[in-house]
């Protein structure tokens, strides 16, 4: 007489990561590019037809400064999606549970506090004092033109220049990205007091993590160059 096999229960279906917005500075990507170039040019030229010890110095340059430029450049970024948010700065990464995302502030720099208080500087996400009055200008713009469309449709017609209107607020690139951010953190708080509790989504501490691998190659490379500038 046998036993029939026991029967392994089906799977069951995983819940799908939402998934992440990144935020990131395109000139801050342009401007690290164009460095990234320039470094490997002219330290290129330098190995290949330097003397003495010229090369060395040269590889040693690089070593030192490539990881810096990509740490202030084109590595910042912010990751934000309906669990956390991770910021990605030069030389650290955090994570950030919006249950522990205390605000998002703006001023002469974009942060993101915790519920102790600490501040982390979103990198990625420069302010722009130009970007800002520009954007002002062109609200003063916008309402000026819309006041000049419900004019004209009083008077029976269709004002000049309203179907150049925008069709909401203008704001500068970064001021409209920590809105974005903002919104995920309002709908969390209000998803959490529809269930009279803490969202229990994105359980956990805040996580900081030291960037070993922007560190460790530009540590390296100014200690060999501070060795070769003393030998000579």
């Amino acid at each position: 007489m046998t036993t029939p096999e026991s029967q392994s229960p089906p799977p069951q279906p995983s819940v799908p990561e939402s998934k992440d917005r990144v935020y990131r500075s395109p000139a801050g990507l342009a401007g690290g590019v164009l460095l990234l170039a320039l470094i490997a040019w002219l330290g290129i030229d330098a190995v290949v037809g330097g003397e003495g010890s010229t090369p060395w110095k040269a590889l040693a340059a690089m070593l030192f400064l490539v990881p810096l430029v990509v740490a202030y450049t084109v590595r910042p970024a912010v990751f934000a999606n309906e669990e956390r948010l991770r910021v990605r700065n030069p030389f650290r990464v955090v994570t950030l549970p919006w249950d522990r995302v205390d605000s998002l502030r703006s001023g002469y720099s974009n942060e993101v506090f915790d519920e102790a208080g600490t501040k982390y500087q979103l990198w990625a996400i420069p302010v722009s004092l130009r970007a800002r009055k520009k954007a002002a200008r062109r609200e003063d713009r916008r309402l000026a033109g819309d006041t000049r469309a419900r004019g004209g449709r009083t008077g029976g017609g269709r004002g000049a220049g309203a179907a150049e209107v925008p069709d909401g607020p203008v704001r500068a690139e970064s001021d409209r990205m920590m809105d974005e951010l903002r919104e995920l953190l309002e709908s969390r708080e209000l998803r959490a007091g529809a269930k009279g509790e803490k969202a229990d989504a994105a359980p956990g501490e805040v996580v900081v993590r030291w960037a070993y691998e922007v560190v460790v190659p530009a540590v390296a490379g100014a200690v060999l160059l501070a060795v070769l500038l003393g030998l000579g």
